[in-house]
Parts: C-alpha cells; sequence; structure tokens
C-alpha cells in the first residue's frame, strides 16, 4: 500500500511540473497578447495562469515532502499552506479583474484582435482538460483535497479561456467593445468561490488527527 501511494505521488509530482512548464509558457504568451492588444480579459486570464504556476509549485512543494517520508504533521502543514497561497491567489485575481475591467467600462476602451492570443487560447482548450483529468485522478487516489482544489483551479482557467474566446471574437467580429471587459468579469463569481473553498478546506485542516492527505 505505502509502494502503491509513494507512486502515485510521485507521478502526481510529476504532472505538477509539467503543469508549471506550460503555464510558464501560457503566462508569458497571454501577458504579451493581452498588454499589446489592451485585453482585459487576456492579461486576466494570463494572471490566473500566475496563480496556477504558483499554486502547482506550492502543491509540487507538498507532494516532495510526503515522498520524502516528512512526518505526517509537516505533511498537513505543507498542505494546508498549499491551500491558503490557493485561496490567497483566487482573491487577489479577483480584485485585480474587476478593478480592471470596470475601470475599461467607464472608459469604453476597446481591446484589438490578437492572434497570439487566439492561438494561445485554442492550445489551452486542449491542454487543461488533460490536466484537469489527472490532477483529478491522483487527487481521488491520495484523498487530497489540495490536488482537488487545484483541479478546480485548471478548471476555472478552462472556463476562462471559453469565455475570453468568445470576448475577442465578439468585440472584433461584432464590434462589440464591451465584450472584453465584461468578459473578464465573468470570471470573477467562479474564482471568488472556489477562492473561499480552499480556505475553508485550509481552516479545517487539524495537524493533530490523524487523517490522510
Amino acid at each position: 500500500m505505502k509502494e502503491r501511494r509513494k507512486k502515485n505521488l510521485i507521478e502526481a509530482r510529476t504532472l505538477q511540473i509539467w503543469n508549471v512548464i506550460y503555464d510558464v509558457i501560457e503566462v508569458v504568451v497571454s501577458l504579451i497578447a493581452g498588454i499589446t492588444a489592451n485585453s482585459s480579459a487576456l492579461i486576466g486570464w494570463g494572471l490566473d495562469s500566475t496563480i496556477e504556476v504558483v499554486s502547482a509549485g506550492t502543491l509540487g512543494w507538498r507532494l516532495h515532502g510526503e515522498i520524502k517520508g516528512i512526518d505526517e504533521e509537516k505533511v498537513k502543514r505543507r498542505q494546508k499552506i498549499t491551500l491558503n497561497v490557493i485561496a490567497v491567489s483566487f482573491t487577489l485575481i479577483c480584485i485585480f479583474i474587476s478593478y480592471d475591467s470596470i475601470t475599461k467600462l467607464i472608459n469604453q476602451e476597446t481591446a484589438n484582435w490578437s492572434t497570439i492570443g487566439l492561438i494561445i487560447l485554442l492550445v489551452s482548450l486542449v491542454v487543461n482538460p488533460i490536466l484537469i483529468y489527472f490532477k483529478r485522478k491522483y487527487g481521488k487516489k491520495l484523498e487530497s483535497p489540495a490536488l482537488m482544489a487545484d483541479a478546480k483551479d485548471t478548471f476555472i482557467c478552462l472556463y476562462q479561456t471559453v469565455v475570453v474566446l468568445i470576448g475577442l471574437i465578439l468585440v472584433n467580429w461584432l464590434g462589440w467593445w464591451w465584450a472584453d471587459p465584461v468578459a473578464a468579469l465573468l470570471i470573477v463569481p467562479y474564482a471568488a468561490k472556489e477562492g473561499y473553498e480552499a480556505y475553508n478546506k485550509a481552516k479545517n485542516i487539524n495537524y493533530n488527527t490523524a487523517q490522510n492527505d
């Protein structure tokens, strides 16, 4: 049983490493595209990918600790830190997206077309469902709320991808200047909900109880 769990831990950590590598690429491309096109939705999407890098990296650190055999209390402490990082990250992205989108709605700023933005969005539509599937798979195998929360984070990124893509098309094909900031604002309720859930899970972790991660 211990060997099987260790194997799952190693595979889950490897998944997080690949997640970080892809998200770094996603961050660089989407932020360049978003800033160039003055797109709130693309910038917000890129910043959420930044949060995914932090989340996946912190979760990888927590998994690495258990692989190395640190005691249960330290494992739970790392799990709590991971969930708190996810919660704080969601909060920050909600604040930024709200401010940026509302400002652009007030100023009636229009986003420009971005071919590179379109490409990274389409790539994300393929990559993120794969990441979600394997995060959930190992989250269930390891009974890990941190991995399940991270899977939800990636699902939100997938949802964002669809919303941002629709916004990009509406702005440039139909001339709906408001579609871009509105698409960004649609991200906020989901991000806020998942951040709150991650915070509650972290709060309920008790170092003194003998439970699985």
